[in-house]
């Protein structure tokens, strides 16, 4: 950016930068709270210097008060300028640097002074204290300008008091190491104000470099329009973060994965359990436009990571799309089966119109009778032994592909199904998915034949449903139920490998299993037990 860009953001009325507001904020708070500590420590540090001011004239004060020759001199003199008690007390304020020592009587008239004029004056402040036996410091304004005093009573032998010492220090001596301490204060805030806003500029650089140098309003407007669509848009979005937790699920992958906000901090596998969605989501398994089956929905899921270190996993929902594949290839082999009907019939009929030229009247008849008995024969099987609507006709549908396909599909003497199911639909698509493989199976092999064989036991249903195929290893009968595990080519419409993933989930849901293995004389042979798959039945009136 030129350096010209700030100048016409604020010329433009534009809201400034992240960098320059987090700068400008932190520079403000470090010079405050380095005012703020300057002030801080200078206010202790003036009353400390009066303190000590106080103290130490205190201290001269006792000293010159336990001079014996003082009290002595004070007992048997009169107060003058040449006096005993001015020598001393003169000599003692020029020793130790005081601005004056002054000795008075009971009556608190001046005996010394550092102006000579005051002696034999009474002194300018009250005196009292000190002449009861009481030691006062106090700043405090007299004569000679306001200074820090300290006041001591003055005894003679027999301890009475005699009088008092007064010892001021001046104030403007105070004040001016005050004035010196602040250039040493001032340097040390100063010092400190430019490692705060050396490290405002570090803090700044590195929020600059977060936020792509926007503006908050900007960063803000950004969050309102990703909450706006991550939560408008018809595809499940799930964030992950460099721990691999959850911290991000808009509604439609709420909706798709059945989880909620307790999901939120969870890993994939605490959120969902065990799965291809949770590999896939953790990026254990990796790919694009990955399919896989949660409860009974279909998705199609991306996972990219992000710079941070976490991932963000899309989800979408291709349940009906794969329904409507799937119905699409049976369509297929129905238009198949009837295309050959519609070829088989215009033989018999070419048939049966030259039998009639021929003249052969009784051998057309028996001609008509046997194929209209085969037709009705292959529907009386299936619907004497399976009493549902929907499963018959799926499975004489399916009769009729098959023998298109020139497989024979076969019913199991054992057959028995009574028309009381709980979930037709459900059972639909389980056989419709076994059968659709098995005839895939054998599609290439001679003598091609697919069973099926539905019995009952109490409210149970066992389907098996076994081809002569070249059945399935045994290091694979497992890996066949995993959701995008496919040994044939793709369909047009999409992906493999979700049939039978669909099926074991119908049956884990009803508590039930899906198991796949080998057939008796070869091929393979998959076996789903649905628990619960009838309803009771109806009790006899009374």
């Amino acid at each position: 950016m030129s350096t010209t860009a700030p100048v016409r953001r604020r010329r433009l009325g534009l809201p400034r930068r992240a960098f320059s507001q987090v700068l400008l904020t932190q520079l403000a708070i470090a010079a405050s709270v380095a005012v703020l500590a300057t002030g801080l420590f200078l206010a202790p540090l003036s009353h400390q210097l009066d303190d000590q001011a106080m103290r130490r004239a205190l201290a001269i004060a006792e000293t010159t008060a336990e001079n014996p020759q003082i009290v002595d001199d004070l007992l048997h003199t009169a107060p003058s300028v040449s006096g005993p008690v001015q020598r001393r007390a003169e000599a003692i304020r020029r020793a130790t640097g005081a601005e004056y020592v002054v000795v008075m009587d009971t009556a608190g008239t001046r005996w010394s002074h550092a102006d000579p004029e005051q002696i034999g004056e009474p002194v300018s402040t009250d005196p009292s204290a000190a002449l009861t036996g009481r030691e006062v410091m106090q700043i405090d304004t007299g004569t000679l300008g306001r200074s820090a005093r300290g006041k001591v009573p003055l005894y003679d032998g027999d301890h009475r008091i005699v009088g008092a010492v007064s010892v001021g220090i001046a104030y403007d001596s105070v004040r001016a190491r005050l004035v010196d301490a602040i250039p040493g204060l001032l340097a040390y805030a100063g010092g400190a104000l430019a490692v705060g806003a050396l490290a405002a500029w570090l803090v700044a650089r590195r929020v600059q470099r977060q936020t792509r140098d926007l503006a908050f309003s900007d960063i803000a407007g950004l969050l309102a329009e990703r909450e706006a669509m991550l939560h408008g848009i018809r595809e499940g979005v799930v964030a992950l973060d460099r721990g691999g937790r959850v911290r991000l699920l808009n509604d439609e992958a709420r909706r798709l994965l059945g989880i909620g906000d307790e999901a939120l901090g969870r890993s994939p596998d605490e959120a969902l359990g065990a799965g291809r969605t949770t590999d896939v989501l953790a990026g254990r398994v990796t790919g694009t436009d990955l399919l896989t089956v949660r409860g009974q929905r279909v998705l199609v899921a991306n996972r990219m990571p992000t710079d941070d270190g976490g991932a963000v996993a899309t989800l979408r929902d291709r349940t009906e799309l794969e329904q409507l594949g799937r119905e699409l290839d049976s369509t297929h082999g129905l238009i198949d089966a009837l295309r050959a009907q519609d070829h088989e019939h215009a033989n018999r009929m070419h048939t049966l119109l030259g039998l009639l030229e021929l003249e052969m009247y009784d051998d057309a008849a028996e001609f008509i009778g046997e194929v209209v008995g085969d037709h009705r024969a292959t529907a009386e099987q299936v619907t004497e032994k399976i009493q549902d609507p929907l499963l018959a006709a799926l499975l004489v549908g399916k009769a009729t592909v098959a023998a298109e396909r020139g497989v024979a599909l076969w019913i199991s003497d054992r057959t028995w199904l009574p028309d009381r199911l709980v979930d037709p639909r459900g059972l639909v698509t389980v056989v419709g998915n076994l059968v659709d493989n098995a005839l895939d199976a054998v599609a290439a092999t001679p003598h091609a034949r697919v069973e099926v064989e539905l019995r009952t036991r109490g409210r149970s249903a066992v389907l098996r449903v076994r081809d002569t195929g070249p059945g399935i290893p045994p290091e694979l009968r497992e890996s066949v139920f995993t959701e995008g595990w496919s040994t044939k080519r793709p369909p047009a419409h999409g992906k493999r490998g979700i049939g039978l993933s669909l099926v074991r989930r119908l049956a884990e849901r009803q508590g039930g299993s899906a198991t796949a293995g080998a057939a008796h004389g070869g091929g393979a042979e998959f076996t789903v037990v649905l628990p619960e798959a009838l309803e009771e039945p109806a009790a006899a009136p009374g």
